[in-house]
């Protein structure tokens, strides 16, 4: 093999390596390395071009010095970038480096000592604290393939064969120039590839905070989930015991996990803020509560008129009007009490809490103006369903009326329309009901079953919305992850009812992730935040129910990443004694 053989075969394993190099700053310390490699150069120096048009250092190499700084030596550089215009914009022409940068000419100088055509001052001086000699320069631009120069490679003093320094050859300057072609495509491949990962990172995190900035219910669980996601994850990859022995993840699985925790309540979005945030039974965008008390009020006049119409009739029974109307008023009073209580959604509606309900809304009051007046169009044709009443006319207190029942979509189509979601769906109507009887006899709480199920189905939207992406092939198990975390491991989880079995150690990690977040939260306006004692026993009986894979829970404790995250997270007001072997099993038992 002729030399120019060897130089070209040697040229094609350098562009492979380079092509295949994925990290940044080992790319760049290895187009430095093979190009001082290729030509002989005791030194050498690669600058990139930030955006703010400044050559920085990326690194530098002398041999002959034992200078090695920049990319993956963990030395930093504390060199000023190279300013490529003056304040004025100028082209700067007097240093080689931002010459090269600004003409995208190769430079190959023989002697610094002897060139007048550039500043080498800076050169000089460096070499009167060294003792070195700076002598031969071969600056060349890194250009991608809109011929747009994106650095600079410079190579110093090239040694030949007996030691002496000597001028970069003709013959060299070719090959070198061919190699910081191939290097600046390789570069800014790289460098496109980590800006689109950045990117999407940025569009990921303004997704979560977007979710998280709909709702004062939601805080700032979006973004605290990935965190103690990834925190158990690390335990987990360190962990020697049984259950995650063989369990680890590479750098694309850890990215697949940092994606998948990140968007894992990404279908929030279509969940409306009047069911997410609905603290009262009567609660829509407003509480109308309110509009119900005016009624009680209305009829509480209704009763004084009636009084006073009865006394004028017989001003001889006054005593015993004044008796009957002060018993109305208080039973007024009382019933609104027992509707605003039954309100708050806090206790048990017992049959016989509903039925006196019911009995309550079946007092009348007087309604003298058009209802139908001065509503949005959506409301007026819901009114228009039933016959307008001719005023004045008779209402009851509390109703259940036809223009209380709003329709909805409830399900978002995949691109599947025979079988949209590939998992089980239990559908209520697609309907809101908001009729007064029927939201304040809600048994429990203050959700409807549509509503529940409309909270729930954000885990579905989350599903859908990640399958319809066009993830990558590294990225592939991004729903599945995301979707997985309010299933459960005796199957009777949300919403494809999974065995334990059937869910990957990361998503069985999202769901322990989801709920201590959730027990520990202290921005959530509806509740006040858990102790750590309160949220691990919480976990505990969720453990022994089958809710919680027992061996991840055992990980939490034991390698203390509850702890750790508490005081990363928590109120210092939270943060009390757990005596974590009460949640472990005993030797031999491992059924929590």
């Amino acid at each position: 093999m002729t030399t120019d053989q060897a130089s070209f075969r040697r040229l094609i394993d350098i562009g492979i390596a380079l092509s295949a190099e994925k990290d940044t700053d080992s790319l760049m310390e290895k187009i430095l390395l093979e190009a001082k490699d290729l030509s002989q150069a005791d030194g050498g120096t690669l600058y990139i071009r930030s955006r703010a048009d400044e050559l920085e250092f990326k690194i530098v190499r002398t041999d002959s010095l034992g200078i090695a700084q920049g990319g993956t030596t963990g030395q930093d550089i504390t060199m000023p970038p190279v300013q490529m215009f003056g304040e004025d914009r100028t082209p700067n022409m007097n240093n080689i480096v931002s010459y090269v940068a600004n003409t995208g000419e190769t430079i190959n100088i023989a002697d610094a000592y002897d060139s007048t055509e550039f500043d080498f001052s800076g050169t000089k001086k460096f070499d009167e604290g060294t003792g070195y000699r700076s002598k031969s320069f071969l600056t060349v631009p890194l250009k991608n393939h809109q011929a747009e120069v994106i650095g600079v490679l410079q190579l110093l003093n090239s040694i030949s064969s007996d030691g002496a320094v000597i001028p970069f050859s003709d013959e060299i300057t070719p090959l070198i120039e061919a190699l910081s072609s191939q290097a600046a495509v390789a570069l800014e491949n790289q460098t496109l590839i980590e800006a689109q990962k950045h990117l999407l990172d940025s569009f990921i995190e303004l997704m979560a905070s977007a979710v998280d900035a709909k709702s004062p219910y939601t805080g700032g669980h979006c973004q605290r989930v990935p965190v103690l996601t990834e925190m158990l994850t690390a335990a987990a990859c360190q962990s020697r015991e049984t259950p995650f022995r063989d369990f680890d993840l590479n750098e694309e699985e850890w990215y697949e996990l940092h994606i998948g925790a990140w968007l894992h309540d990404c279908g929030k979005v279509t969940t409306p803020e009047y069911v997410v945030d609905k603290a009262t039974k009567l609660e829509t965008i407003t509480d109308r509560i309110h509009e119900v008390r005016t009624r009680f009020e209305v009829v509480k006049c209704e009763a004084i008129i009636e009084y006073q119409k009865q006394l004028l009739a017989a001003p001889e029974k006054s005593d015993e009007l004044k008796a009957a109307l002060d018993r109305e008023l208080a039973q007024i009073d009382d019933d609104f009490a027992f509707v605003a209580e039954c309100n708050l959604g806090g206790e048990f509606m017992a049959d016989e809490r509903i039925e006196r309900l019911k009995e309550i809304a079946q007092r009348q009051w007087t309604r003298t103006l058009d209802d139908r007046l001065g509503i949005a169009h959506e409301e007026k044709k819901r009114k228009e369903r039933a016959v307008a009443k001719s005023l004045p006319c008779k209402e009851q207190l509390l109703e259940d009326r036809i223009d209380h029942i709003v329709e909805h979509d409830a399900v978002v189509h995949s691109a599947d329309p025979n079988n949209p979601y590939g998992f089980r769906v239990d559908v209520p109507e697609n309907k809101y009901n908001l009729g007064e009887v029927y939201n304040l006899s809600i048994p429990r709480g203050t959700l409807t079953e549509e509503e529940r199920f409309k909270i729930n189905d954000h885990i579905v939207q989350t599903i859908v919305m990640l399958e319809n992406l066009p993830f990558p092939k590294h990225l592939a198990r991004v729903p599945e992850i995301a979707g997985g975390h309010h299933e459960k491991m005796d199957g009777t989880g949300y919403p494809k009812r999974l065995m334990g079995a059937e869910m990957s150690i990361p998503a069985r990690i999202m769901a322990i992730a989801d709920v201590f977040e959730a027990l520990t939260a202290a921005d959530r306006p509806y509740k006040a935040p858990k102790t750590l004692s309160e949220s691990i026993r919480i976990m505990g009986f969720m453990v022994k129910d089958q809710h919680l894979d027992p061996d991840l829970f055992r990980l939490f404790l034991e390698s203390g990443v509850y702890r750790e995250y508490a005081d990363k997270f928590l109120e210092p007001g939270q943060i009390d004694e757990v005596k974590i072997s009460d949640y472990l099993p005993e030797s031999g038992d491992t059924s929590m």
